[in-house]
């Protein structure tokens, strides 16, 4: 059970790390496809599509690799997911959290 903590804690401080070093103005380029449903600014018009402005970063990295592995089923996000890299994933979340 220590174990599993430690290697938990050590998890977040390595993604902690790559949000800190994660390029905002690559993910806003990347973030141009998700306008179409989350808006522009990551204020969705569309109310069963979630905002993404001032989401935390390590939710949305969590939640585009669970659509990109089919963890999460869902036929608009998946092919949106597979086009991202870790690091795309990484910068469009720091996009969205530094839209607040």
């Amino acid at each position: 059970m220590k174990k599993a903590f430690l290697l938990a804690i050590a998890a977040v401080a390595a993604f902690s790390t790559q949000v800190q070093a994660a390029d905002i103005e690559a993910g806003k380029a990347k973030a141009a496809t998700c306008a179409a449903c989350h808006g522009a600014n990551g204020i969705s018009a569309i109310p069963t599509y979630p905002n993404l402005a001032g989401q935390k970063p390590a939710y949305i990295v969590q939640q585009l690799k669970a659509f990109k592995s089919g963890e999460r089923n869902n036929a608009i996000m998946k092919p949106m997911a597979t086009m991202l890299t870790d690091a795309d994933m990484i910068n469009v979340a720091a996009y969205y959290a530094s839209l607040k």
